[in-house]
């Protein structure tokens, strides 16, 4: 018992301190694009030609990237010669309606707390079953490092659990295969009603690189209603954590 205490003491804390202070996001991290409509060329389309999923659009009103199909790999930014997309460091992306997460130069993301009634319920205590629906892992992975000593969820009341009938909603990643959307079905249906569901990642949002494939249902939203939408390809751990601790009310 000795040894595991000095190696805490010499570990000392470990939890990151977020959402009371700004989280340590790595070098490389991208977060929300900004837009420069005045610095984009008519003709020029390079921004458009190098997206794998198709999130840039151009219109006489300018451009706009839709963040539930961006993998923010920022080959946009890097094509760009006019510099008129550049990606920050804000990792507060996720958003309550689909239409919200395309984003042009004079929209910022919003995203609306649950209701008074609703959040009564499950603000102290949220038990979320998380379905792998087809996904690569990394969005999994991501997820799963919640739980960790780093990021600590359950000091927010939020856990895991093993069965749908234990749980008040689903946290959903992967474009929803054939081979998974009857389960999918199956597991919302076990959940008890009021119940929430939250989809992660750019595959449970659109369907990610995977679009439009015949096995695949571009979305959880396909199948059934999404509460929360956290776009990314994976989305970092913050961004997770803050759009759960943003649906809930914790952070205004």
């Amino acid at each position: 018992m000795i040894k595991p205490l000095l190696a805490r003491m010499q570990q000392k804390h470990r939890t990151v301190r977020f959402p009371r202070a700004e989280p340590a996001l790595p070098e490389r991290f991208c977060g929300k694009p900004t837009l420069h409509a005045a610095l984009c060329p008519a003709e020029c389309n390079e921004c458009i030609d190098v997206c794998p999923t198709g999130a840039i659009h151009k219109e006489k009103k300018g451009i706009s990237i839709d963040l539930g199909r961006c993998l923010f790999c920022a080959q946009c930014a890097q094509n760009c010669p006019a510099n008129a997309i550049q990606f920050t460091r804000d990792y507060c992306l996720a958003a309550r309606n689909r239409t919200d997460l395309i984003l042009s130069e004079q929209e910022t993301i919003r995203i609306e707390a649950l209701d008074k009634k609703t959040k009564s319920l499950f603000g102290r205590s949220l038990k979320l079953r998380q379905v792998s629906a087809g996904g690569c892992n990394a969005c999994e992975a991501d997820t799963n490092v919640l739980t960790t000593i780093v990021f600590d969820l359950g000091r927010f009341g939020i856990q895991f659990v093993a069965s749908p009938r234990h749980a008040d909603g689903l946290l959903i990643t992967g474009p929803v295969t054939e081979n998974m959307r009857l389960a999918l079905e199956k597991t919302y249906e076990a959940v008890a009603d009021p119940k929430l569901v939250i989809a992660v990642g750019a595959c449970a949002i659109s369907g990610g690189i995977y679009e439009d494939l015949p096995p695949v249902k571009n979305g959880a939203d396909k199948i059934i209603p999404v509460d929360l939408y956290i776009p990314g390809c994976p989305p970092h751990p913050v961004t997770i954590l803050d759009g759960l601790l943003r649906l809930l009310g914790k952070i205004e």
